[in-house]
């Protein structure tokens, strides 16, 4: 980032995608056999993998959002947050494409009331679009940028 104000805004930006991630952990490390339900209305893995995945994901989305947040592994933990970011919304369009209305899960693991399709489609797009700034400025930055300075 070359002037104080891009580093301000990027480091911004980061702070909210790292907080982001780390609050769509939170309910369904809490709540993984409701998250299972959700992920299984998905209609996408097999029956298997559905438990595994439903604990995995919390904890790395937890993970990314601690490493993006403390500017660690910046240029990694970023590609992987977009690369789910992408996962997501292919997983959101695919059950829309089969007439499937499912809750998105993305934030809590509870699948009540009526599903809001459009706002996760809306929603998952800001998130990449902010996942994308983010990883773009941190590919950019010279490699000492995110380092701290040893006294």
């Amino acid at each position: 980032m070359k002037s104080g104000s891009s580093a301000f805004i990027f480091l911004g930006m980061r702070m909210l995608l790292g907080v982001i991630f780390i609050a769509a952990s939170v309910d369904k490390i809490a709540h993984p056999a409701e998250f299972a339900e959700i992920v299984q209305n998905y209609q996408i893995l097999p029956d298997s993998l559905v438990n595994v995945f439903a604990v995995v994901l919390p904890w790395l989305e937890a993970l990314l959002g601690i490493l993006i947040l403390c500017g660690w592994w910046l240029k990694g933990a970023t590609t992987l947050a977009n690369l789910l970011l992408v996962v997501f919304l292919g997983a959101l369009g695919a059950a829309v494409a089969r007439g499937i209305d499912v809750h998105c899960g993305c934030f809590s693991s509870k699948a009540s009331g009526q599903p809001h399709t459009l706002w996760y489609f809306g929603r998952d797009i800001i998130l990449l679009l902010l996942g994308v700034f983010v990883m773009r400025a941190a590919f950019r930055a010279p490699p000492e940028a995110g380092r701290r300075r040893e006294s």
